[in-house]
């Protein structure tokens, strides 16, 4: 008679081993299509990618799904930090620059522009008048649907005439806005920087009101500054969604060099480039996210 034996049964850093191949790796045992990538895997990771999404959306103001994190703190915490690496002294917040900028926004809105002068032909330092603010030197920024602070002030930074209203030696004061309404039919969220010195007076000679006005022109934003943008805009929820994206893309790469392997009757249909497929479909998915967060214009 023979001696029974006794499989042992395989350890769990074994069968973590396995079924990890079985989901991230081609081979044999997964006829070279790993599980991530098949229906149910992508099924999964896209259901994963939207459950992301929504949850980083469900907040009151939204640009275009992505969340939006953007509040005269931030701002002038960003325009401050940028002063203060060129060595120069902060901007205070001042409230009649901040009320004009509002009056401007609310403007823009209720007569459907987007511009430094209204088609009534209001220029910026028309609202520095409406709130009785007198200035020597007087600067105007304004942004549309930016997915954050932080992405607001890259976008200036990159932009000549923005950068050079926020690091002007003169001024000494800002006033921020932030609306959200309707602008040519769509959802939109404004920003609205005014910057000024005013007016000094003493009480033997008022200083001549003698002003000095830069707004900066609306212009494209490059490639690289849309990066930027969204790398300062990303939410939790959006890094994990890209994560996910970035390792099923990967593994779906990792298939297609292995197509030569795949079973024959698969090999002979269009399962062949099945990898190089969803490569390109999941990348196309990644981009769209990246593109939400890297919305925006000057």
């Amino acid at each position: 008679m023979k001696a029974k034996t006794n499989k042992k049964p395989a350890s769990l850093t074994h069968r973590f081993h396995h079924r990890f191949k079985l989901v991230f790796v081609p081979h044999a045992a997964n006829q070279y299509r790993p599980h991530l990538i098949r229906r149910t895997g992508l099924l999964l990771v896209g259901v994963g990618v939207m459950a992301m999404q929504l949850y980083g959306a469900v907040t009151p103001i939204t640009v275009l799904g992505a969340r939006q994190h953007i509040t005269v703190a931030e701002l002038l915490r960003s325009t401050n930090d940028e002063r203060h690496a060129s060595n120069l002294p902060q901007l205070a917040l001042n409230d009649k620059l901040t009320e004009a900028a509002l009056l401007k926004a609310q403007d823009m809105f209720k007569q459907q522009y987007w511009a430094h002068t209204s088609p009534a032909g209001a220029t910026p330092w028309h609202w520095f008048g409406r709130v009785g603010y007198d200035y020597t030197y007087a600067g105007e920024n304004l942004a549309k649907n930016f997915a954050s602070s932080k992405a607001v002030s890259a976008a200036w930074m990159a932009s000549p005439e923005h950068r050079a209203n926020i690091l002007d030696t003169h001024y000494t004061q800002v006033g921020f806005a932030v609306v959200d309404g309707i602008l040519s039919s769509k959802p939109t969220t404004l920003v609205v920087a005014l910057y000024g010195k005013p007016v000094s007076v003493s009480p033997a000679i008022a200083a001549p009101a003698v002003s000095q006005v830069k707004a900066a022109p609306q212009q494209p934003i490059d490639l690289t500054t849309r990066l930027v943008m969204a790398a300062k805009s990303f939410t939790f929820p959006a890094l994990l969604a890209l994560t996910l994206l970035t390792v099923s893309s990967t593994v779906a790469t990792t298939a297609h060099f292995y197509r030569k392997k795949l079973p024959k009757h698969l090999r002979s249909s269009w399962y062949r480039h099945h990898g190089l497929y969803k490569t390109l479909g999941l990348v196309s998915v990644a981009i769209m996210i990246i593109s939400l967060y890297s919305s925006g214009q000057i």
